[in-house]
């Protein structure tokens, strides 16, 4: 069984600029429902105002509670911030906090939204409005666990979780991505991993092996947060790694068998995917989470990490 955290304030309005990332997740919830009694719900609560704080300018996050967001962070986030945006904005960083408390309790468990990993600390950015992964990062690691690592194998570098996280003692940030792709100035990771476009399967899964594993090793984390956006398929239209779907499949069964045979808990995320068919995306974040556990799972009693 996988523990799924999920809220019905995940679920807002869609907009005509982003057409996919605020509606899909109504999909996502749909296709979870019906592996039935193979998932556990769970449900957050919204992240609590001062560890919002402890990452975001207090200023925005004010502005953002109140969907008073200026116009240009608006354009900067590229959706408006209405009043449902600002109430999901506050409870998927409770959420993706869940998962990493479900995580370390059980071994997997997985946030149905999240990933927001552009937001920077006074102004959102990039379909992101606060940075979940950063918030429950800092509250995990100064709570639960003595290390996390942010592990984001979005196509987008992970810039703003780099940011908001950089010089905190028990965090440390991955990030394999598109090295041509969003963000134009990228900011700098523990460990930055940045491919050409068009890199393919085989290529993918080896850097990713040779680059992760001796992090993994060295680092030793207590918590993997795990940002598995499924922006580097092909067919995305924000995408440019050119990854098929069963190369995401070996991707997150990689991820799911490293963390579980190290004995690292490990909490996923929804992250990026885009385009205008929402089934079709929903139908990749929800195979990624059933990979994921699945593969934690067997790993766990094996210790398998081979790439499939």
């Amino acid at each position: 069984m996988i523990a799924v955290v999920h809220h019905p304030a995940y679920v807002a309005s869609g907009q005509s600029a982003n057409p996919s990332q605020l509606s899909k997740n109504a999909a996502i919830r749909d296709l979870l429902r019906a592996h039935g009694a193979a998932i556990e719900w769970h449900e957050p609560v919204s992240m609590p105002l001062r560890w919002l704080e402890a990452v975001h300018d207090p200023d925005y996050v004010a502005e953002v509670l109140a969907a008073r967001v200026p116009r240009e962070k608006e354009r900067r986030i590229g959706f408006a911030v209405t009043p449902s945006v600002a109430t999901r904005a506050a409870v998927v960083p409770g959420g993706t906090w869940l998962a990493g408390k479900l995580a370390l309790e059980r071994g997997f468990a997985a946030n149905s939204a999240g990933g927001s990993h552009h937001a920077l600390a006074a102004t959102g950015a990039g379909y992101c409005v606060l940075n979940d992964l950063a918030i429950a990062a800092v509250r995990l690691a100064e709570e639960d666990a003595r290390r996390v690592l942010v592990v984001d194998c979005d196509v987008h570098q992970g810039d703003g979780t780099a940011a908001l996280t950089a010089g905190h003692p028990g965090i440390a940030t991955y990030s394999i991505h598109a090295e041509k792709n969003f963000p134009a100035r990228k900011a700098r990771s523990t460990c930055d991993v940045a491919l050409p476009d068009g890199t393919g399967d085989a290529a993918y899964l080896v850097a990713l092996a040779e680059t992760l594993l001796p992090m993994l090793d060295a680092y030793r984390p207590d918590l993997i947060l795990y940002q598995a956006g499924v922006d580097p398929l092909a067919e995305d239209r924000l995408g440019r790694l050119s990854l098929t779907p069963q190369g995401l499949v070996a991707r997150d069964t990689f991820v799911g068998r490293a963390a579980a045979a190290r004995g690292i808990a490990l909490a996923s995320t929804v992250g990026g995917g885009y385009g205008r068919d929402v089934a079709v995306l929903a139908e990749a974040h929800v195979r990624a989470i059933l990979t994921l556990g699945q593969a934690y799972q067997e790993a766990r009693f094996t210790g398998a990490v081979a790439l499939p």
